[in-house]
């Protein structure tokens, strides 16, 4: 039952209006590919390094196949036409294509039933990798196990890889169950995904498969010591958000940042191409057992937390939908929010207690992800530790799954290991010492909790059956969300965009939407 006496019909309603604009972009998204997505193409095919001017070689080709006017019918058919004319393998075809002696625009074309075995062929060895990964991650949370919900997450950023690996292995010691390697600034902007190792950042450190491969067997070996396995956590989004994914899927990554709405508010992303990159890198997640996040918290780091609380739920039902139709289970969506009320609002904790019970009943088996207060830390650390444990006591009472836990330093400067420390440290005495709150209490029928949080449903129904009408891109160019306003052919990366032709393949699409059981969705 209900504690906030949320009306059934009324959360029908919105998902409905929610489910409708899902399937409205599903069909957008189904008719074009991206650069992005066919760079995924190849890296899940296992190509990887980069040419003399460092530039990766799924760039390279996918550039090739572009200027010779052939990537609307997908790269892979291309390349692997070029697997079997030439007897080489798909790396040694994209060092062929990198040094000039190889075109792949002149090959005669194998047949199609050729070129189609051959990729299903080599695309399942590649899904049986991320299948057993998987299965591995598993095993270590049969063996090891793993701390009780909500997940304290924490982040390290310090530009380099392997300093991050020794803050990330003491942040383990001192309790954290996720470890999030925050990006270094401007990535998400770069069309291209960098390569090797990095020791310099700005504001964090480059997502390479590099480094994530040598942060998984960092926290696979503390994870050994302290004897419960370590999750790892990176941004797919950005311009290359599906390569990411695919990185992801290869080196073990357990949750990625993932979220178009974010892209296309925040950083200015064309909302046409990072739609699409989604929806590919969705199914990967998925296929995975990667559990996304999504951004909501940030639409209250730019406008008015109160005033924006219906477009946070909002929000949040048209990433449910949009996660449904790339095959993410429930239990994989680390749907965002956060608390980000002025503390300075009176009752303003039972506002923010309203918020996350009401996501935490419409959402019963998301891990929702709940971000801690930063708009409004001024320093001040006394306050601001204060700050941190309401919103622990609000984690805790509403059986969040993922605790980004807040730094009573936030504001001052990116946190060292003893900040880590006092702030894993507050996270596990308020969460003990309420573990089985939330089954004690319950809310009057008529005060303000239940009130707040009816009114926020209703406001979010309404503002979905809106956008029903107008269209989600449409909405998104009227700034209906965080007060952004962005169109259809603005922003960053518009130009790797594509129509997909009538003959457009993309094999591992075709078998993960089998894996996935998506075969009877709109196509």
């Amino acid at each position: 039952m209900s504690k906030l006496y949320l009306d059934p019909n009324l959360i029908d309603r919105a998902r409905t209006a929610a489910s409708d604009i899902a399937d409205s972009l599903q069909s957008f998204i189904l008719e074009r590919t991206t650069v992005a997505v066919e760079r995924t193409v190849l890296r899940l095919y296992g190509m990887d390094g980069v040419d003399a001017d460092y530039v990766p070689l799924p760039n390279v080709v996918v550039d090739h196949l572009k200027e010779g006017g052939l990537l609307e019918h997908g790269a892979a058919k291309f390349v692997l036409n070029a697997v079997i004319q030439k007897g080489m393998t798909l790396q040694e075809i994209g060092e062929a294509v990198a040094d000039g002696t190889l075109n792949l625009c002149e090959l005669p074309l194998a047949s199609p039933e050729e070129i189609r075995k051959k990729g299903l062929e080599l695309a399942t060895a590649s899904l049986d990798l991320i299948r057993a990964n998987r299965a591995k991650r598993d095993e270590y949370l049969a063996r090891l196990g793993e701390g009780p919900q909500p997940y304290l997450y924490v982040i390290v950023a310090t530009g380099n890889i392997y300093e991050d690996v020794v803050q990330a292995k003491a942040a383990a010691r001192q309790g954290a169950d996720i470890i999030a390697v925050i990006r270094s600034t401007g990535q998400s902007l770069i069309d291209y995904v960098p390569y090797g190792a990095t020791t310099e950042g700005f504001g964090g450190t480059y997502a390479t498969q590099e480094n994530f491969k040598v942060m998984r067997a960092a926290l696979d070996e503390v994870g050994e010591e302290v004897g419960r396995y370590i999750r790892l956590c990176n941004y797919c989004s950005g311009l290359c958000m599906p390569e990411i994914a695919a990185m992801g899927a290869i080196e073990r990554l357990d949750v990625m940042l993932n979220d178009a709405l974010y892209g296309i508010l925040f950083r200015d992303i064309n909302m046409q191409r990072t739609m699409v990159d989604q929806n590919f890198s969705r199914m990967i997640n998925s296929f995975a057992g990667v559990i996304i996040n999504t951004g909501e918290d940030n639409y209250l780091t730019t406008a008015d937390a109160v005033e924006q609380a219906p477009s946070v739920l909002a929000s949040q039902f048209i990433n449910e939908q949009l996660a449904l139709r790339s095959g993410l289970p429930e239990e994989q969506m680390g749907l965002g929010h956060a608390f980000e009320m002025s503390p300075d609002l009176e009752d303003g904790f039972l506002l923010e207690l309203s918020q996350a019970q009401m996501a935490r009943e419409i959402f019963p088996r998301a891990p929702l992800k709940y971000m801690p207060p930063t708009k409004h830390m001024t320093g001040n650390i006394f306050k601001g530790h204060v700050q941190d444990t309401l919103f622990n006591m609000v984690g805790v009472m509403t059986n969040q799954g993922i605790q980004l836990l807040g730094m009573m330093t936030e504001a001052i400067h990116t946190p060292l290991i003893h900040d880590r420390h006092i702030a894993i440290e507050g996270a596990k005495y308020v969460f003990k010492n309420m573990r089985n709150f939330s089954e004690e209490i319950e809310y009057k029928r008529d005060g303000k909790i239940v009130a707040r949080a009816q009114n926020v449903l209703t406001d979010a129904a309404g503002k979905l059956e809106e956008i029903r009408d107008i269209g989600m891109l449409e909405a998104i160019s009227r700034g209906m969300f965080a007060d952004v306003k962005r169109t259809m052919t603005g922003g960053k990366g518009l130009h790797g965009v594509f129509m997909r032709a009538e003959d457009y393949w993309n094999p591992f699409e075709d078998l993960l939407r089998a894996e996935l059981g998506l075969e009877a969705m709109v196509r």
